[in-house]
């Protein structure tokens, strides 16, 4: 009866890490407190702190890391907790320049102080509104015009008394004649006592019925008289200007000293000279505009109504109130969500007038995130804003100047607008971006501003140290999460299993995920599923119904490949022992799900100069990462095998079955398994799965994806039938990996599968042939019968072999050659 061979496993308790649910120091979280300080990422949080607490010029936080590692959450907590000390900034305030509006002025006030200036000037404008029309229909206004009219009344009818004595002694009269809508005196002769146009005289002149001596004469002195009423018009013109002017002085300081009462408890109350110069200009320009106090009647048009003003008279004397701070505590902090150009820098908006032209003022001018973030916090997602036009450049231009100017951008307008050029505004803000350190390190190479406005990069890490005091935090963490959002209560087999289910998310033993987005929702669920029970507490089993219920629903393609290996459409055997032919393991990553499947590996070897001919790069259908294993064990075998001989064969690899391409050297190990078979004619355990790939002293190096790649093996010998003899292959660096499911690792216990840890290839070729591997000798062979003799031996014959048939066809070339030369001879 033969032996029955033994070789190294993996010890059943390092098959997957266990939390024994009696260790936990509480029943239910509820009697745990809930997690406050920020868990597991000690580098970056220092660093972001670091950052924003540095006041000097460019010490901005580029915040990076993996999505899902609570980054944009843990910077809001963090600054959160900053925002509470400090000041809080001034408020902003843009009004009219009356001088130039294309130029608005910017007023800074302290905290709460921009809305009640607001409220104040709106106060006052109201207040006049009502005031200054009743000023000018007051008694004593009208005594005071009717005065300056009636000593222009009386210079007036002086004039035109004198006038009408002369008229009179000169035979003419003063006939008012209507031109228009004015009535204007006209000198007219007088003919038989009646009052006639020169005009007509002149006809009957013509006619002979008036003398024409008398008509020259009489012209000559009603030349004299118009020009003399033309004078007096002239002066009457003056005068009327001169009365124009003295109503206006008056208005002008009856309205200022009526007005600047009424303004000075606002330059009271908002000292500075900025308010007061703003305040006196306001008045003086409403000062020389009365007329927008009074009511302007529309002329309606027969058949048409009248059109209203639809703009405010009164609007370029209101406040535009940019910033507002006055329910802040603390520095503002800002997250914004969608970070557009008009979003983050504000923008001045336009309207389209009666006329279709675009015009805009003042008080179109909008605040963006950043300005209101001014004095304090702004954070973003540098992908979202990387990808709107102009933002980047905008923002490194702020962020370097320190100013940040408010502009009419739309890339998309053609046509150029109506044109505002607001002042300035100082910026002191705070900026933290977050992004992956693929972005981070494309802009740092491609962008030399980077290091300059961005001197702080704080990296999340994905996991953390399994100590006692993480997995408090984890269990901690549960607390809060259910407080947030009002669920069960979770006993301590349920937190045991989540703290499990974050150390195999690590993919290492020794490490806890800090992907804590991913735990919340697996919390969210296993209290769904508790709710289905109609469980007032989450146990083990809601948790692990939870895991295998998010596998559902993304392993459709795990299952389909599954069904054809079933079947026996991708052929795979899982018994018995071929030789040139191994079980290699891979990995599919679908994004949101990882799972391993085996694969046939096998290699074809023979007699030729061809070397390691890989298929799959053949076929372009290799990785860079795959080539460069193919060439690492071509390493190996002239390292091993051709100190004495010259490596002579052609030998061939390929993964069977497979048509979307391949890539990591996580199969090289396989590949010399699988050649090492071929040459030696040794058959290979097809129950037997492998993984590992090698250096060129033959090492087994560790691979990624274990848990997934020995699971996958494990399902289809479960399906094909569990013999007690199947098992996987790994590098022994890979056991510290280790976090397999529960059926996996109770099947190992019972003796049904098998995990063998290995550290060389003439370990693992022992394994997988049952036959010794051989170490060389002194005199540099092998003990016969054993693996590495039998290879030798192969790759000698191959040597001999090319050599020999190299001799012989060269022989019988030289007896061809002699042969024809003979035949010559004889002609």
């Amino acid at each position: 009866m033969p032996r029955k061979e033994s070789y190294k496993e993996v010890p059943v308790e390092q098959l997957r890490w266990r939390l024994d649910p009696a260790s936990l120091p509480f029943e239910t979280t509820d009697d745990l407190k809930p997690l406050i300080e920020i868990v597991g990422q000690k580098r970056g949080v220092e660093a972001f702190k670091f950052g924003m607490g540095m006041d000097k010029p460019g010490y901005n936080v580029f915040v990076t890391g993996t999505a899902g590692t609570g980054r944009m959450s843990t910077v809001k907590k963090l600054l959160k907790e900053m925002s509470k000390n400090g000041r809080v900034p001034d408020d902003l305030c843009y009004v009219n320049n009356f001088e130039n509006p294309e130029a608005p002025i910017l007023l800074r006030m302290k905290k709460g102080m921009g809305s009640a200036f607001k409220k104040a000037v709106n106060d006052l404008i109201e207040t006049l509104k009502k005031e200054v029309p009743q000023i000018f229909e007051s008694q004593e206004y009208i005594n005071l015009k009717k005065e300056i009219m009636e000593t222009y009344e009386t210079k007036g009818k002086n004039f035109f008394k004198n006038l009408d004595q002369k008229v009179k002694e000169e035979g003419f009269a003063l006939v008012d004649v209507q031109i228009g809508q004015v009535k204007r005196p006209e000198v007219m002769p007088l003919v038989d006592g009646n009052p006639m146009h020169i005009d007509q005289v002149e006809a009957m002149v013509e006619k002979g019925r008036f003398p024409k001596d008398e008509f020259e004469e009489m012209k000559r002195k009603h030349a004299e008289l118009r020009e003399q009423i033309d004078q007096i018009f002239l002066e009457l013109r003056d005068l009327q200007k001169e009365v124009q002017e003295k109503i206006e002085k008056m208005d002008y300081n009856i309205f200022m000293e009526n007005a600047s009462r009424l303004a000075s408890p606002i330059t009271k109350k908002y000292k500075g000279k900025p308010v007061s110069t703003y305040i006196q200009a306001l008045l003086e320009d409403m000062a020389n505009n009365l007329q927008i106090f009074r009511p302007q009647p529309q002329q309606a048009i027969a058949g048409i109504i009248p059109m209203v003003s639809e703009t405010d008279p009164f609007q370029p004397y209101r406040v535009n109130l940019l910033v507002d701070n006055k329910d802040l505590k603390g520095p503002p902090v800002i997250v914004e969500n969608y970070p557009t150009y008009r979003n983050l820098f504000g923008s001045i908006e336009r309207v389209v007038d009666r006329t279709g032209v675009w015009r805009t003022d003042f008080s179109k001018i909008k605040a963006g995130s950043l300005i209101k973030a001014n004095g304090g916090y702004l954070v973003f997602n540098l992908l979202d804003a990387i990808v709107e036009p102009g933002v980047w450049a905008g923002l490194k231009r702020a962020l370097k100047s320190k100013k940040l100017e408010i502009q009419t951008y739309d890339p998309f307008y053609l046509f150029t607008t109506t044109g505002l050029k607001p002042e300035p505004i100082d910026l002191n803000v705070k900026v933290a971006v977050i992004s992956d350190p693929y972005l981070y390190h494309l802009l740092l190479y491609y962008d030399e501003d980077l290091k300059k406005i961005f001197k702080v990069r704080a990296d999340f890490d994905t996991a953390m140290d399994r100590d006692d005091e993480s997995i408090s935090q984890v269990a901690a963490f549960v607390k809060a999460t259910t407080d947030e959002d009002n669920l069960r209560p979770f006993d301590r087999t349920a937190v045991a299993a989540l703290v499990e289910q974050s150390v195999r998310m690590t993919g290492r033993q020794e490490k806890i995920s800090t992907s804590f987005p991913a735990l919340a929702d697996l919390i969210r669920e296993a209290d769904y599923w508790a709710g289905q029970d109609k469980q007032s507490i989450v146990t083990e089993s809601h948790v692990e119904r939870a895991i295998e219920a998010k596998v559902y629903r993304s392993n459709l393609v795990e299952e389909k490949i599954q069904e054809m290996i079933d079947r026996g459409t991708l052929m795979i055997d899982a018994e018995g022992e071929v030789v040139g032919q191994v079980n290699g393991l891979a990995v599919y990553a679908m994004g949101d799900y990882m799972f391993g499947k085996p694969s046939r590996i096998t290699a074809s070897t023979s007699m030729g100069r061809a070397g390691i001919i890989n298929i799959e790069r053949e076929a372009d259908l290799s990785g860079s990462t795959h080539n460069k294993g193919v060439l690492i064990l071509s390493g190996y075998l002239r390292k091993k095998y051709a100190q004495d001989k010259p490596m002579t064969m052609s030998a061939s690899i390929a993964f069977e079955q497979s048509y979307g391409g391949v890539d990591g050297d996580s199969a090289s190990s396989t590949e010399i398994y699988a050649l090492l078979s071929s040459l030696s004619g040794v058959p290979i355990r097809q129950y037997i799965a492998v993984t590992g790939s090698v250096n060129q002293k033959g090492e087994i190096q560790a691979i990624g994806g274990v848990n997934q790649k020995i699971e996958g093996f494990y399902d289809c010998c479960r399906n094909k039938g569990l013999t007690g003899k199947q098992g996987v292959m790994i590098p022994e660096a890979n056991v510290k990996d280790l976090m397999l499911r529960k059926d996996v690792v109770e099947a190992v216990k019972k003796g049904k599968f098998h995990i063998y840890p290995v550290k060389t290839i003439d370990e693992g070729i022992e394994i997988l042939t049952g036959k010794k591997a051989g170490k060389r000798k002194a005199d540099g062979t092998y003990p016969k019968g054993t693996i590495n003799d039998l290879v030798d031996r192969k790759l000698r014959e191959l040597a001999e072999g090319l050599k020999s048939f190299g001799k012989n066809e060269e022989n019988e070339g030289s007896r061809k050659r002699k042969a024809r030369k003979g035949k010559g001879k004889k002609k």
